[in-house]
């Protein structure tokens, strides 16, 4: 991670309480035009960040693995379903299937990951900033914008 990004994460965690009021409003207020925002700052952040510089998600988050997550996981990594769990995988707190370990297993050194073609829809859809109903994710958005500065950017954009 280079020390821009560094810097727009040490933004997000400075400015913890004031996103919080934001959000706060917009959930109230439950703008119409939040995902519109939402996503054109998506779009323009993304045109100028390669996540494979950071990929600070991979190495200190666990996405959730879904059952079809992990049929497709293991399938692809030639082990049975049971092994793939027992290896990788453990319960979390809200009963979801998560990694054991941070970083991802299956992150390179190189940042890419090892089954890109078949990674988790969590993965798939990170960082959620270009979701329908972002007023229904903004809890998740917030706790996002420690994880990733793309997502710290495009809440700086907005407030």
């Amino acid at each position: 991670m280079n020390q821009e990004d560094k810097n727009q994460l040490l933004w997000a965690k400075q400015r913890e309480e004031e996103i919080k009021r934001h959000f706060r409003k917009w959930s109230k207020s439950k703008p119409k035009n939040l995902d519109a925002i939402f996503h054109s700052e998506h779009k323009e952040v993304f045109k100028k960040l390669d996540c494979l510089t950071c990929a600070n998600c991979c190495k200190t988050t666990s996405p959730i693995f879904r059952d079809a997550d992990i049929r497709r996981v293991s399938k692809y990594l030639k082990m049975k379903e049971t092994q793939f769990i027992s290896n990788f995988l453990k319960i979390d707190e809200d009963q979801d299937y998560v990694l054991k370990s941070s970083p991802c297993y299956f992150l390179g050194e190189d940042n890419y990951c090892n089954i890109y073609e078949v990674r988790p829809l969590a993965c798939r859809e990170y960082p959620h900033t270009d979701r329908k109903n972002m007023v229904q994710i903004l809890d998740l958005t917030l706790q996002n914008t420690k994880i990733c500065p793309a997502v710290s950017r495009i809440v700086q954009k907005l407030i």
